[in-house]
């Protein structure tokens, strides 16, 4: 699934340029070109390593990592999601510092569940995917009935309006159910399940204390309903 849009409408109380998103995206492009220039072993050095965190050790990554992505798809996800769901919090339900806040918040709680289900792993960390499971969390607490115009690519490409309930559901409830899996070796790899877990849960918590406004939704039929 690929979210594109919300098609929800919002009224503004105050509203804000989403200047926070716009940084992060541009941030993170700015370093996925910086890892092309300087290849695997420089982003790698800045990758978090659940054993050495877990020790002490280049503490630093807790916040590099969510800057570095394994490749174009990786980083593209990752920031489509962030500016879909990203855009609406930061316009209508906090101010860009307190996005800033939320989002590291988000991304720090993803690293301290992922080292903790596992503190002796050596594989490295990398993407902005735990903090923007926060924003996920976040969203789905101030917009659950929210209309996601999106994109199902398999088989091919369909696209059809979802409820954000049922579409981060579906997705909170994959991350949860491949962790599980994935501590008895019955997964594939590769995909850090329990830093989304962990970022999500923390936007679910954190939302109202970060945000600065309740927003009133105007559904696209021209109702209206507090969250």
């Amino acid at each position: 699934m690929v979210p594109v849009y919300d098609e929800s409408k919002h009224p503004c109380r105050p509203c804000h340029f989403p200047y926070a998103v716009v940084t992060l995206i541009a941030s993170n492009v700015f370093v996925f070109l910086l890892e092309i220039t300087n290849g695997p072993a420089w982003a790698l050095q800045y990758a978090l390593v659940p054993d050495q965190v877990a020790h002490g050790q280049d503490l630093y990554t807790v916040v590099t990592s969510m800057f570095i992505h394994a490749g174009w798809l990786h980083l593209a996800g990752n920031m489509v999601f962030l500016w879909v769901f990203g855009n609406v919090i930061n316009r209508y339900v906090m101010s860009s510092l307190r996005f800033f806040a939320f989002y590291f918040v988000c991304g720090l709680a993803a690293t301290v569940l992922q080292v903790a289900v596992d503190p002796s792993l050596n594989v490295p960390n990398l993407g902005a995917s735990g903090a923007i499971a926060g924003v996920l969390g976040g969203f789905l607490i101030i917009y659950p009935h929210d209309e996601i115009f999106t994109f199902f690519l398999v088989p091919i490409p369909i696209p059809v309006s979802i409820s954000a309930m049922v579409l981060i559901g579906f997705w909170f409830l994959f991350q949860l159910v491949s962790g599980l899996l994935s501590l008895g070796d019955l997964a594939d790899g590769g995909v850090a399940y329990f830093a989304h877990v962990g970022g999500f849960a923390a936007g679910l918590a954190l939302i109202r204390v970060f945000a600065e406004h309740a927003p009133t939704l105007r559904r696209i039929d021209g109702g209206e309903h507090k969250p």
